[in-house]
């Protein structure tokens, strides 16, 4: 079959030819996909920066995957060959402490399909029954294949912070990205904030718009005083961050509310800030680290009955390196994905 192969850090991904995998475990169940996301994970990947999360070169690349089930082992009850299904990436044993809560990503055997095991840039992919999800009657595979890491994530983040988001109250979503865009839709479907949607690029800036956004920021230099207008010197009650820089860090915290919550999701910057500003204004933090089975299930019942979109464009698997280029430079609207 053919793969992408990650086999050195810095280096275009190899397409490669290699055996079709075969189940080998009782609860091993093979994938063809139908399409694989691509996530700025997979750049962090490549740039070496995802060795704390286990992943050692070389790696077939790839945690977005859907398709169809191809073949299943001795031991599988949870599908068939030729269910369509959604790969949720998280491996998870079933039996540890974090699994029994419903905590999968922290499950003490945790892998991460396409970091720490083989993805799906590629024709199959091995996986556990664990990981599957059935898809809704009438979803194809490559219409839902981000949701499994874009979608999941963005579905984490919205829902832990739901019970904030009461009427009255103002949302602001920082990154109209692959991941910003569908928790944008997600606070109008899980909360009644009002939603500003902020991002220096104007194509999502038409998107924010096209979604329903009630204001849509970020040509202004100063976005934190521009929010703080527009919501008459309160500041947002809760901040999104699908960017995760210096400069959005600022932006948050400057933006915010008294009382409020800061939510990170994309990462790479340093949060500095004093505090005494924390304690003054009761301000909160957290971070956000994608999601479990349940969340992903429940995003996939929202998408079939249409309350979630992706919004999606679609390349052969043989362009995957003109896709990532395309990634890095900022030139991808919603999300790419894969077709093998």
């Amino acid at each position: 079959m053919k793969s992408a192969l990650l086999r050195e850090y810095h280096q275009p991904l190899e397409l490669v030819e290699r055996l079709e995998p075969e189940p080998r475990g009782s609860r091993d169940v093979v994938v063809r996909v139908g399409g694989a996301g691509v996530c700025a994970t997979d750049l962090h990947a490549i740039d070496g920066e995802m060795e704390p999360a286990g992943l050692k070169p070389p790696v077939v690349l790839g945690h977005e995957n859907a398709g169809w089930v191809h073949a299943v082992g001795d031991g599988v009850t949870a599908a068939k060959v030729g269910d369509p299904v959604l790969v949720h990436p998280a491996y998870s044993c079933g039996l540890c402490l974090s699994c029994r809560r419903g905590n999968d990503v922290f499950c003490e055997r945790h892998e991460f399909t396409g970091l720490t095991r083989d993805g799906g840039f590629a024709d199959y992919v091995l996986v556990d029954e664990r990981s599957l999800l059935p898809l809704p009657a009438d979803v194809e595979p490559v219409e839902v294949a981000p949701h499994a890491d874009a979608g999941i994530t963005a579905y984490h983040a919205v829902k832990r912070l739901a019970h904030r988001l009461t009427p009255g109250t103002t949302a602001a979503i920082i990154g109209v990205g692959g991941v910003g865009h569908i928790a944008l839709q997600l606070v109008r479907v899980l909360g009644a904030s009002s939603v500003v949607a902020i991002d220096t690029d104007e194509r999502r800036r038409a998107l924010a718009r096209e979604l329903g956004a009630d204001e849509v920021l970020g040509e202004q230099p100063d976005v934190a005083d521009a929010v703080r207008e527009w919501t008459n010197g309160v500041g947002a009650d809760v901040v999104l961050d699908f960017v995760g820089t210096d400069e959005t860090h600022a932006a948050a915290l400057g933006m915010l509310a008294r009382r409020g919550l800061y939510s990170i999701v994309g990462f790479g910057g340093l949060v500095a800030h004093p505090s005494v500003a924390f304690v003054s204004g009761e301000t909160a933090i957290t971070g956000n680290l994608v999601g479990n089975w349940i969340d992903l299930w429940e995003l996939l019942q929202l998408h079939g009955r249409g309350d979630v979109t992706l919004r999606t464009e679609t390349h052969p698997l043989d362009d995957v390196n003109d896709v990532l280029d395309a990634l890095r430079r900022g030139d991808i609207t919603g999300r790419a994905v894969l077709i093998p």
